[in-house]
């Protein structure tokens, strides 16, 4: 009886050594399929030698040996052993390449991110900068004296349609940016009244000029200042007025109701409520009315216009920001889009940046601006000379650095960047100009004039020491109160 516990043990164990062996096999060939081992290929035979040679010593001991219980014990733990080790050692390996496997995804990723956003600023740019000398010489072109009347129009339409296409150009970016995971949200004080009377002065001129009836409500409780992204919130309520005015026949009427009621002591709700006497929208489209390019009939792009991405657009905007919208419509009686979203007061006295300084006068004001595409330099200065202002070009960074350095303490008035530029861009070119040991070089207003128009683009210009930045095309009303309120001396 105790001679076949022996050889069962002895064979137990041969039979483990066997199964280690077939173990290791697949284990080292996983290894090597994972890794180029050309110059370690050995390192992986030796085992194998080894393990062989331990199971022809278990079969020879049992065949020709005198085995007692003591050695039967120790050959099939040992076989035990091989096989917890080759267990242990696998189990560890795994880990190891999920963790390198999980660190390489996390690095894919993150290049992933950085070329995207590396892409969508180079589209952007690519995009914007055509369409900054469209809109920007047909503007020169309108303000020229003694111009036909059916001249004029004929301006007036090709600028509808340039700003039209910047529009889709826009939608399609920032739709592209959402769905990529490239944005975000600003939080930064602004002025509630002051955002709402931009937002009624597009609004209302539109529905003028449609024939419509534009009414305004505001019922607050006497805070105006508040920290958000106003630019995201701007564009959420300018995206659903003016659907409500395109979608809207005359004689109708548009409506924006905003309320503002404090939480408490720091947090206040705003709702904005845009109502509309339009053709309202089929309750059958109502639970696809916020995904992208959708629209409520394949005829309403040809009579409508638009991509079908503004209230897509919007809706992130406003879940990104904490709040949402709801609608209430019915086909042929109008709808009703509500925005609500919680923000926190600006505790500051009052926002710097609402100082009003539109009727400054630009008259005699120097400007050295740095552009490397000839015919935007020669726009701008065109639009700045209408307002008495002298500009001199750089045509690179470096060249922009240079001007600064060798000309006199306060000779400029005020410096106007490009982002991209050859030989020295515009970042490097603010951060010398910022290092350099004269006394104007940090006060000097340098406003960045770029195609450049993402978050990130804002972010990297205000970092490298730029005072504000503006994106192509270029607004005259805006650049020149921009200049008023930095450049002009008070």
């Amino acid at each position: 009886m105790l001679s076949l516990l022996v050889y069962a043990l002895i064979y137990l164990g041969s039979g483990l050594m066997a199964y280690n062996i077939y173990c290791y096999i697949r284990f080292a060939r996983q290894i090597r399929q994972r890794g180029k081992w050309e110059r370690e290929e050995n390192l992986f035979y030796a085992p194998i030698f080894l393990l062989i040679l331990f199971l022809i010593g278990y079969l020879l001991v049992a065949l020709l040996g005198k085995p007692d219980l003591v050695i039967a014990g120790i050959l099939s733990g040992g076989s035990l052993f091989v096989y917890l080790m080759i267990l242990f050692v696998r189990q560890v390996s795994e880990k190891i390449y999920e963790h390198e496997h999980r660190e390489a995804a996390l690095m894919a990723a993150e290049e992933s991110s950085r070329a995207k956003s590396s892409f969508f600023s180079t589209i952007s740019h690519e995009m914007r900068t055509p369409m900054n000398s469209i809109i920007g010489w047909g503007t020169m072109a309108m303000r020229e004296p003694g111009l036909p009347e059916h001249v004029k129009s004929h301006l007036k339409k090709i600028d509808e349609s340039a700003r039209h296409l910047l529009n889709l150009i826009n939608d399609v970016l920032e739709m592209s940016r959402i769905e990529s995971g490239q944005m975000s949200v600003n939080q930064e004080g602004f002025e509630l009244r002051k955002m709402l009377e931009q937002i009624n002065s597009i609004i209302s001129g539109q529905c003028a000029e449609k024939g419509l009836d534009y009414r305004f409500r505001l019922s607050d409780c006497g805070e105006n200042y508040f920290i958000g992204d106003e630019l995201k919130l701007k564009q959420v309520m300018i995206n659903i007025l003016g659907n409500a005015v395109k979608f809207t026949p005359a004689p109708g009427s548009v409506e924006l109701n905003v309320e503002v009621s404090p939480s408490d002591q720091q947090r206040y709700m705003l709702r904005f409520s845009v109502s509309d006497t339009g053709i309202g929208i089929d309750p059958d489209y109502l639970p696809r009315i916020f995904d992208a390019f959708s629209q409520q009939d394949s005829s309403s792009t040809n009579r409508f216009g638009g991509s079908g991405l503004g209230l897509a657009i919007s809706q992130r905007f406003v879940a990104l920001m904490g709040g949402n919208i709801q609608v209430d419509s019915s086909q042929g009686a109008g709808s009703t889009f509500t925005v609500t979203v919680m923000l926190q007061r600006d505790t500051a006295a009052a926002v710097e940046e609402a100082a009003q300084s539109e009727n400054v006068s630009l008259e005699g004001l120097r400007v050295l601006l740095a552009e490397d595409m000839e015919i935007n330099a020669e726009l701008v200065s065109d639009l700045l000379g209408l307002e008495g202002v002298e500009v001199e070009w750089a045509k690179n960074g470096l060249q922009a650095v240079n001007l600064f350095e060798q000309s006199k303490p306060d000779y400029y008035d005020a410096i106007l960047m490009d982002i991209r530029m050859p030989v020295m861009d515009g970042l490097i070119s603010t951060r010398t100009i910022r290092s350099l040991s004269r006394p104007d070089a940090a006060t000097i207003p340098i406003i960045a004039l770029t195609a450049n128009a993402f978050e990130e683009d804002v972010e990297q210009a205000l970092s490298a020491g730029m005072n504000v930045h503006l994106s192509k095309p270029v607004d005259p009303d805006l650049l020149y109160r921009t200049l008023g309120r930095l450049a002009v001396k008070r």
